[in-house]
C-alpha cells in the first residue's frame, strides 16, 4: 500500500482557473496547480494511481436541487452546496465528465468534500497555514515542508488523505447507491491518525 500512488484533486468549475492536484505516496507529497482536463488527466495517467479523490460532485440528483448524500451530510453539521447551484453546476458537470474519462481507464474514483475532512479530523478548517502546519506534524513531507501551498494545493492534499484512509477503512461513505456517496474520514482528532 505504501508504494502506491494517491491522487487529491480540488476540481475547479472553469478550466481558466486553477485546479489543485497532489501526489500522496508513502507519505510524501507533491502538489502542483493545473488547469485544462488534458493536464488534470495527463497527472492521473501517468502516475498510474490506486486511488482518485476528487473534490466536486460526481452525481446530479435524480429530482430537486439536493442529492440524499448533500442532505444528510447538512444534517451532520458539513456545509455542501447542492449542485444544481448555479455556481456549483459548472463545477458538478466538469466532475462528472472529468470523472468519466479517468473511470472509462480502469482508475477508481471518490467524490470527498475537503472542508468536511478537516472538520471530521479536527484540523484548521480555512486558515491555509495552520492546516499545512497540522500536515506536517503529521508526519507528511514533500513540498509540504519546502514550500507554502496556495488553498486549492491544500485542498487537494485533504482529498489525497482521505482516499489515503478510505484505503485503511477510517472513512464512511455518506449517501446512497442511486445518487452517489461522498467520503468523509471518521469523526476523530488527526493527532490519532497514523500515515
Amino acid at each position: 500500500m505504501k508504494t502506491k500512488v494517491i491522487i487529491g484533486i480540488d476540481l475547479a468549475g472553469k478550466k481558466e482557473n486553477p485546479t489543485g492536484i497532489a501526489l500522496f505516496k508513502n507519505a510524501t507529497v507533491n502538489a502542483r496547480l493545473v488547469y485544462t482536463n488534458e493536464e488534470i488527466l495527463e497527472s492521473v495517467f501517468k502516475n498510474t494511481p490506486i486511488l482518485v479523490a476528487i473534490d466536486s460532485p460526481l452525481s446530479l440528483p435524480k429530482k430537486g436541487s439536493m442529492r440524499n448524500s448533500d442532505r444528510e451530510m447538512i444534517k451532520r453539521g458539513y456545509r455542501v452546496f447542492p449542485p444544481t447551484l448555479p455556481a456549483m453546476r459548472q463545477l458538478t458537470l466538469r466532475g462528472i465528465e472529468i470523472n468519466k474519462l479517468i473511470t472509462e481507464k480502469g482508475y477508481k474514483t471518490i467524490e470527498v468534500h475537503p472542508t468536511s475532512a478537516r472538520k471530521a479530523l479536527s484540523m484548521p478548517l480555512k486558515d491555509w497555514r495552520e492546516a499545512q502546519k497540522t500536515f506536517e506534524k503529521m508526519g507528511l513531507k514533500g513540498d509540504i515542508q519546502q514550500r507554502m501551498l496556495t488553498s486549492h494545493e491544500i485542498d487537494a492534499v485533504t482529498c489525497a488523505l482521505t482516499a489515503f484512509l478510505y484505503l485503511n477503512s477510517q472513512t464512511e461513505a455518506i449517501g446512497d447507491d442511486e445518487e452517489g456517496y461522498i467520503i468523509v474520514p471518521q469523526k476523530r482528532d488527526w493527532r490519532t491518525l497514523q500515515l
